[in-house]
């Protein structure tokens, strides 16, 4: 499922506006719940300690994630 670049050009400005605040909300959401993890003890201590390695995997295999569902290597 993908998003034609010729959606966001034929919103109009109504249609921008929802996506906007859309995008908006979901950031606030994303934000509150990583605070809400982060301060947890046992989460933020797994974090301190594992961190620096656990976040590069993950924005590695999110990066794999879309080269993969977008086409990227003909799969």
């Amino acid at each position: 499922m993908s998003t034609s670049p010729r959606v966001f050009a034929a919103a109009g400005i109504g249609g921008m506006s929802v996506y906007a605040a859309v995008f908006l909300v979901l950031v606030a959401v994303r934000c509150f719940v990583g605070k809400y993890f982060a301060t947890r003890p046992v989460i933020a201590e797994a974090l301190a300690r594992r961190g620096h390695t656990l976040l590069p995997l993950v924005l590695v295999a999110i990066g794999l994630l879309i080269l993969i569902e977008g086409g990227a290597f003909g799969l």
